[in-house]
């Protein structure tokens, strides 16, 4: 049988491209350290890989949401830390002020306590983020609403956020409330107007009216403090969920590294044979291609 030379040309011709291409791939391979550049390389991990890619990019939103989400009850925290600090000082002064000192002794306390009143609403309107803090899921509105009299002090404080958290995922199953309740909010309003009532009766002199005013802002010491306590939690839970996620991530990593990257040392080896190859398939396809018909008759 025989074979014409133009086939016995174009498989050597096929062959000499198929090498080729080989050669090219791994060296591709080798200079990247990726197995899989295109669907067709290996279809069945390259869908894997996507699948693992998907997951990263939720974790990733996970761990933005875990970021923002410890911000806010940092900032929270540090705004309740201030309260607490404010009611310390209310504390002793209504001590103080409860005691024979004299009606001059008493304003210059009131004044004082004035001052607690004015730095409370300001701690109350923090924000972060361009969002109040202390306003419920109403995060574009300053929550601490104060009314003020002609001379300018402040007669008493609304409450014009709301008593909805939003909830923040930081997992398929899992979300936090960063922000503190309504029940927190509303208490802080309270205990501000509980300083405003200690500043009057410290003004007028009056060692009954300061007394009375002690179990109020001792009730709002106490939701100050369980406010503190659980927005420390809820820290510890977001730094908990972060470390998950930093985990997960490591994990998606290396199973996209295990099915996408090059063993160098073994696409080494496959490229020295496919250039041995291909150095073998030239010099053999030279010599057959040179040959004559009449070779092939003999």
């Amino acid at each position: 049988m025989r074979v014409s030379n133009n086939t016995v040309t174009e498989t050597i011709l096929s062959q000499i491209q198929n090498l080729s291409t080989a050669q090219s791939k791994l060296q591709q391979q080798i200079s990247t350290g990726l197995r899989i550049s295109q669907p067709s390389d290996d279809p069945t991990a390259y869908g894997r890989v996507l699948n693992y890619q998907t997951a990263q990019r939720q974790v990733g939103q996970y761990q933005t949401n875990a970021t923002n989400a410890l911000a806010l009850t940092q900032a929270s925290y540090s705004g309740l830390q201030s309260f607490k600090k404010i009611s310390d000082r209310a504390g002793e002064l209504v001590t103080l002020g409860s005691s024979t000192l004299g009606t001059t002794s008493m304003q210059s306390y009131a004044v004082e306590v004035n001052q607690l009143i004015e730095q409370a609403v300001q701690v109350g309107n923090t924000s972060y983020n361009n969002s109040y803090v202390f306003a419920g899921s109403a995060v574009d509105t300053a929550p601490f609403v104060a009314t003020r009299d002609a001379s300018g002090q402040i007669t008493s404080v609304a409450y014009a956020g709301n008593t909805t958290q939003s909830p923040v995922p930081l997992s398929e199953g899992t979300s936090v409330t960063p922000t503190t309740s309504g029940t927190t909010n509303t208490g802080l309003k309270d205990f501000v107007n509980q300083l405003i009532a200690l500043r009057d009766a410290l003004n007028s002199g009056n060692t009954t009216a300061v007394s009375a005013t002690q179990a109020g802002l001792a009730t709002g010491e106490d939701a100050i403090i369980s406010a503190v306590a659980e927005t420390g939690g809820m820290q510890t839970r977001i730094e908990a969920a972060q470390s998950e996620l930093q985990t997960r991530t490591s994990t998606l990593d290396t199973l996209i590294s295990n099915e996408d990257s090059t063993d160098l040392s073994t696409a080494v080896v496959k490229l020295s044979q496919a250039q041995t190859a291909y150095q073998a398939a030239l010099a053999g396809g030279s010599k057959i291609m040179n040959m004559s018909l009449l070779d092939y008759i003999q």
